[in-house]
């Protein structure tokens, strides 16, 4: 499980544009090991676009029936057994030419009405066609949705597992919030976008090609016309979501900002309110509201020019080919089914269309997401382990730092030349001023950060040659945040080691003085608790961070700050238990109150990186430096007496 702790860095996607090629590839890479579906989703499309394509012209032949129809029970006026070339002569005779070239572009027999035989059959064809588009359409949509969610699944499970190679410095230097909005709303943000455009994408574009295709076979001059609307939508697509991208990567960059804020004060409300910083907060989150919003807006507005646009140029076409459409049938030059045909046509040639660029915005807002996903996949991660990996097996516990240096920023260090020992079983106490550089001591151990140079060995062993997850499982840690998440209290004191049994629970529940307190809550150590520990005491909860501790029964045991936040009576009792813990295994202990380290084997004093002094309680009190000064500031005189009397 990773944890990630609150920090006030800022997130968010580069500033520039959004890089649609690159982003794109790495789409279809995600989604290349579905790559048989894919084909099967793209040949079902084609088969439904083809019949879909195809039923238009089908269905001018029955308009052309119908019409046929009409028009032959109008000539009646000719004798019976008239032909149609009779007929046309006879009108041309009769200087009706216009008429008689628009009848020998059809077929119609003069006297012969309405032929429902060949209307039904024409009419059948095309139900059929559009049921088994229908098919095709339906399985295709399925296999897609099929095809986004298991590239959900692999990229969430992607970014789980990199979150856990990140080092500690990336959550430093980031806003929890804005990770999370990465992991979460963009991740969502990322599938609604591939649910809605992939599959629609596919369709218009075979749509529009096949469409384009039976127009020229039906008139090549209307469909030339056509065609020019084409370079008119695409350019002002073009126009518009060159302006919008920013706007879409600057709205995904508010949320993530937004949702740290929230994130941060909501963990830290009690803080915001005894500093009486409510006003301050509000107007933060204003400003990143209003940030957010205007964003938004400035996307969503810029974006939303691209449909009224292209609607109003198929418009125009529609106009052109109605008009010239109706000249060519006077002119007998095409028959009314086919310019209905290509009329149906010419808007299934500017819906498309005008639907890809409608599908600009929430395709540039999709990718915005996804590139911020990207980054977070592409962040650096923490050294790979050594290989081949040495093993620690049941470790006797004795820790050595030999000549170590370690700085967070290249050219400042922090440890300097820093060597120590502690024997198995010993207890080593480390003092110093905030930011003397303890917790840092404790962060190299356990390899959360590397050092720059020299070693730490255990046993003899270099834990830079060791897996970090073999290396942290010979430790065990009771922070000063007491960390608890939402499950049982059973759960969370086996969080230690999975699989303990209730008699080790229990047992260390016992040890830790856990158990009393478990036993007078309604269900016991089934109660369930939130991720704060909402319903526990802060003792309480730091109690039980004991107890999971003993129960994971680790060869090296890390206290930071374990009794800081608690009273005086709770201190005592997390004193016990973490005497009773520290017993047969060599432990470091970090403390402020030095109270709770007097009978440290050894204590080690830092002050800017550097071990100053090291020696048992009375060692240092009698050398009286550094440690004599800060026993001092939290005793007094009376109290210095009485330490070195004993």
């Amino acid at each position: 499980m990773t944890m990630m702790g609150a920090r006030g860095g800022r997130g968010g996607p580069p500033q520039k544009a959004v890089s649609f090629g690159p982003s794109l590839k790495r789409i279809i890479r995600l989604m290349a090991p579905d790559k048989v579906r894919i084909v099967a989703v793209i040949a079902m499309a084609a088969v439904s676009v083809g019949l879909s394509v195809v039923a238009p012209k089908i269905l001018g032949h029955a308009t052309d029936i119908i019409f046929d129809g009409v028009v032959g029970k109008m000539l009646e006026q000719f004798p019976a057994g008239t032909t149609k070339e009779q007929a046309v002569a006879a009108l041309r005779a009769s200087g009706q030419g216009q008429l008689a070239d628009m009848l020998a572009a059809m077929n119609v027999v003069p006297g012969q009405g309405l032929d429902l035989t060949a209307l039904g059959a024409v009419l059948l064809t095309v139900l059929g066609l559009y049921l088994v588009a229908f098919f095709f359409n339906w399985s295709q949509g399925f296999i897609t949705a099929g095809i986004v969610q298991r590239s959900m699944f692999r990229l969430r499970r992607d970014i789980e597992e990199k979150l856990d190679r990140l080092p500690m410095q990336h959550f430093q230097q980031e806003s929890r919030g804005d990770v999370l909005s990465r992991v979460t709303n963009d991740i969502d943000n990322f599938s609604q976008t591939l649910n809605q455009t992939l599959t629609q994408i596919l369709i218009s574009t075979l749509t529009v090609c096949g469409v384009l295709g039976m127009m020229f076979s039906i008139s090549p001059l209307l469909a030339g016309i056509s065609v020019l609307a084409v370079p008119l939508i695409a350019g002002l697509t073009f126009l518009v979501a060159k302006r919008s991208q920013v706007q879409f990567a600057a709205q995904w960059k508010s949320t993530g900002d937004l949702n740290g804020h929230v994130e941060e004060m909501f963990t830290g409300h009690e803080i915001v309110k005894a500093f009486g910083q409510q006003q301050a907060a509000i107007e933060k989150f204003r400003e990143n509201n209003d940030r957010l919003y205007e964003s938004s807006a400035k996307a969503q507005f810029i974006s939303g020019i691209i449909m009224p646009g292209t609607n109003f140029v198929s418009n125009l076409n529609y106009v052109v080919v109605a008009v010239l459409g109706g000249i060519q049938v006077a002119q007998g030059a095409l028959t009314i089914g086919s310019v209905q045909a290509f009329i149906q046509y010419s808007r299934q040639f500017s819906q498309p269309m005008a639907q890809l660029a409608g599908m600009i915005n929430l395709l540039q807002s999709g990718v915005a997401s996804a590139e911020r996903v990207f980054d977070l996949l592409d962040a650096q991660e923490q050294s790979p382990d050594y290989s081949p990996a040495a093993q620690l097996a049941e470790p006797a516990g004795r820790v050595v730092f030999d000549h170590v240096n370690f700085s967070y920023t290249p050219g400042e260090p922090l440890i300097k030349d820093l060597s120590l020992v502690a024997e198995p079983g010993e207890t080593v106490a480390i003092v110093g001023p905030t930011g003397a550089g303890k917790t840092t001591l404790v962060n190299l151990l356990m390899r959360f950060y590397e050092i720059d140079s020299g070693t730490i060995t255990v046993d003899g062993v270099n834990t830079a040659h060791l897996t970090r997850e073999d290396l942290r499982s010979q430790f065990g840690m009771v922070l000063q945040d007491a960390w608890l998440f939402g499950g049982t209290i059973r759960d969370n004191l086996a969080y230690g080691r999975l699989g303990a049994t209730e008699e080790e629970i229990i047992q260390a529940a016992e040890a830790t003085h856990v158990d009393h307190f478990v036993r007078s809550l309604p269900d016991g150590y089934d109660t369930v608790l939130t991720e704060d520990g909402g319903g526990l005491s802060q003792g309480q909860r730091q109690l039980m961070t004991i107890a999971r501790a003993w129960i994971a029964n680790p060869g090296i045991l890390i206290l930071d700050e374990a009794t800081s936040s608690v009273d005086t009576r709770t201190e005592v009792m997390i004193r016990q238990a973490m005497n009773k813990l520290r017993a047969n295994r060599t432990s470091f202990v970090i403390a402020h109150r030095l109270s709770t380290i007097r009978d440290a084997d050894l204590i080690l004093v830092m002050d800017q990186g550097r071990i100053i002094e090291q020696g048992s309680h009375d060692v240092l009190l009698a050398h009286r430096g550094f440690y004599y000064d800060l026993y001092m500031s939290q005793f007094g005189d009376p109290l210095v007496e009485e330490a070195s009397t004993v």
